[in-house]
């Protein structure tokens, strides 16, 4: 199935600006290198919306170019707790059923869940309100620590600026790594974060705190990838035993160093096969996964296809 193209957010009443803002910005025209999209803000019915803040929103399409775009993505609204009207739901359902991508985002995912998307699935929503989604939708797994969760045709993710990270990641899946880091730089931000990243963290990421030892020796990896980088020559490089460095790294990221060292490499090999020639073998090398039958394991357990299979579909070499 080719990647979408058209994209639609349901913007109900009393819908986040935020939420408005995120999509409106990944999905904006951009130069020709990029996808285009021809992207839309639906409502049940076309005029003033009424956002979360109180300023009125211009929404022009109703439900009927809901139901017929690519990619569908409930936004978070003020009223989450009633479930959207009948038609909404039916929408919803339609679009699912043929073939369409429907995410949610935030409390978005109270819309999917009440139109059955989400029974016998995992799912996530804003920490604050995970334990809701699970009581109110007992055949819905919530997983309340995501940053989103892919179910295949129905993605689901955490709250408030989450929103970036579940657009690159539909991004990344359908158009791959070169395209959605190019459109993560364009929009200054992170090109990628896992979806099993914690959705907060008690401080915030070594690159952004006064932590100088700590984003000097991530500077530092991301430049010898293709080195083994072992835990305990990270944390020689901080002056830190290895325990010291490994509580202190899961503190700042909400991760371990050998899952920050993987989801790096595996995010460079992405590149790699995306815009060069290189041959797997080489590109293992480069990567720091020492052979092809490495790289091999890695992506396809954690991408779901080899290398080779990858590179097909997102080439972007003559």
């Amino acid at each position: 199935m080719p990647p979408f193209v058209t994209v639609a957010a349901y913007a109900p009443p009393g819908v986040g600006v935020l939420g408005v803002g995120i999509v409106s910005e990944v999905f904006d025209a951009r130069g020709p290198d990029l996808p285009c999209f021809d992207f839309a803000l639906c409502t049940d019915r076309p005029g003033r919306v009424r956002s979360d803040v109180g300023l009125p929103l211009v929404v022009e399409h109703g439900l009927d170019r809901l139901a017929a775009s690519d990619l569908v993505i409930a936004l978070p609204w003020a009223d989450f707790r009633t479930p959207p009207g009948p038609a909404v739901l039916e929408t919803l359902t339609t679009a699912h059923e043929r073939g369409a991508l429907v995410a949610g985002h935030c409390v978005g995912a109270f819309a999917l869940a009440a139109a059955g998307l989400l029974d016998g699935r995992r799912a996530t929503t804003h920490w604050r309100f995970a334990g809701l989604l699970a009581e109110r939708h007992p055949d819905v797994t919530v997983e309340p620590d995501a940053l989103y969760i892919d179910e295949g045709r129905i993605v689901t993710g955490a709250g408030a600026a989450a929103g970036f990270d579940l657009c690159l990641h539909l991004l990344r899946r359908e158009y791959g790594a070169a395209t959605a880091n190019a459109i993560a730089r364009d929009l200054v931000l992170p090109s990628h974060r896992d979806g099993g990243q914690a959705q907060y963290l008690a401080t915030p990421a070594p690159e952004d705190c006064n932590d100088d030892r700590l984003a000097d020796v991530l500077a530092w990896a991301r430049e010898h990838l293709h080195e083994p980088l072992p835990v305990a020559e990270l944390a020689r490089r901080c002056l830190m035993s290895r325990r010291s460095f490994a509580r202190r790294f899961a503190a700042s990221t909400g991760t371990t160093p050998h899952a920050w060292l993987l989801g790096l490499r595996l995010g460079r090999a992405e590149e790699l096969l995306e815009t060069t020639d290189l041959p797997v073998e080489e590109i293992a090398r480069l990567v720091g996964f020492g052979s092809a039958a490495v790289l091999r394991a890695q992506f396809v357990r954690r991408r779901g296809v080899p290398p080779r299979s990858y590179r097909r579909s997102f080439t972007r070499t003559p």
